[in-house]
């Protein structure tokens, strides 16, 4: 738990996935069509990833991937990112930090 809280604190977005995920795949593209460089964990290519996706799963992340934090803060999975995308609240909790200039 405590890499895992390492992992979210270090960037002001970042994106736990998997390469296998064609839900992963559509929140990264989101983000990446935005202009923001998130960072982005393939849990099933890095080293720990299940303990990694175990330590989600403990959050309260169901399911595990995608998963996505903004400034440190859990946001959700793929729905509750299109939820806020559809409603508006998305680019402006992206500028708030620092992820996003426009």
């Amino acid at each position: 738990m405590d890499k895992l809280q390492k992992m979210i604190s270090e960037k002001s977005v970042v994106i736990f996935s998997k390469n296998s995920c064609c839900m992963s795949h559509t929140i990264k593209t989101l983000f990446l069509d935005f202009g923001v460089n998130p960072t982005i964990y393939e849990l099933d290519e890095i080293n720990r990833g299940k303990e990694i996706e175990q330590a989600l799963a403990q959050l309260g992340c169901s399911p595990t991937v995608p998963v996505v934090f903004i400034g440190g803060q859990l946001v959700g999975g793929a729905n509750q990112v299109m939820s806020l995308h559809l409603n508006r609240s998305l680019l402006p909790m992206l500028k708030r930090v620092g992820a996003l200039w426009l």
